[in-house]
């Protein structure tokens, strides 16, 4: 499916890549770690874009957006989304966000609450304990040829220049990410005053007990675990592999969140 519109925006002194596919009530989509708009968000795109005007952000380091040799951060990648939002006139959005992009909503709901009408949150994490056992241990010995083929030739293709360069940017700004990652604030979540739907898998590599605490703390919010792993509820899994009947229902509730 083709973007109604795409472009560059200089933000915050980079410049950031979006699309925007269909027309309506704006939803902005946040990609997870070392993807994309279209990788993530293809089969979203494929079922709302006939209700709302979605807004995909490829964020720092990723996708087609350019790079900053500073480290990465949730606080930063949510002013980035929100500066370029500014740059194309929209002032108040939904958000859905991905894994580090769910992080990054809720940044966003936390630090621009004027912004935002209602975020969904897919598969995000804010305490080291939510990730799965190991997770953390793994990270310290992880290496570029740990991250998953299709995110590699996904980003190469978006970057047939300096590609191999620039992959290892954002290999080492994310990874270091994760392995410096700290605890959240409670009080990060409890001041979001927006609607928030969380979602996540049975399988996932967030704990559900992790989103049920998530839940508990965010005052206007609701909870989906579904039978899926790590975003294969919204887009094809590891394995590139489409459940198009869970994804259907996925966005079903998507929708309903929306619409309340």
């Amino acid at each position: 499916m083709k973007p109604n519109e795409s472009g560059y925006e200089e933000v915050n002194g980079i410049e950031l890549y979006y699309e925007v596919y269909g027309s309506g009530e704006p939803l902005t989509l946040i990609h997870g770690g070392g993807s994309s708009i279209r990788l993530d968000f293809s089969e979203i795109v494929e079922r709302l874009s006939n209700e709302y005007k979605l807004i995909g952000i490829d964020l720092q380091n990723h996708g087609k957006s350019q790079h900053r040799q500073v480290p990465e951060t949730f606080e930063q990648d949510a002013k980035d989304v929100v500066g370029l939002l500014d740059a194309i006139s929209v002032e108040r959005s939904s958000f859905l966000g991905f894994s580090n992009g769910a992080s990054t909503v809720l940044q966003i709901a936390h630090l621009f609450p004027e912004k935002v009408e209602k975020v969904i949150a897919a598969s995000g994490v804010v305490k080291r304990s939510g990730m799965i056992d190991g997770f953390f241990e793994g990270m310290n010995h992880i290496t570029i040829d740990h991250m998953p083929a299709y995110l590699k030739e996904n980003f190469l293709q978006l970057n047939p220049d300096e590609g191999d360069k620039k992959l290892q940017n954002m290999f080492e700004k994310d990874s270091q990410r994760m392995i410096h990652f700290e605890d959240w604030n409670e009080e990060v979540l409890k001041s979001i005053k927006a609607p928030v739907f969380l979602i996540s898998g049975d399988q996932d590599v967030v704990k559900a007990m992790h989103l049920a605490e998530m839940n508990k703390l965010i005052h206007n919010s609701r909870l989906m675990i579904l039978p899926a792993g790590h975003g294969s509820f919204m887009m094809a899994d590891e394995n590139r592999v489409v459940d198009k009947q869970l994804i259907d229902f996925t966005a079903a509730q998507i929708r309903n969140f929306l619409k309340k």
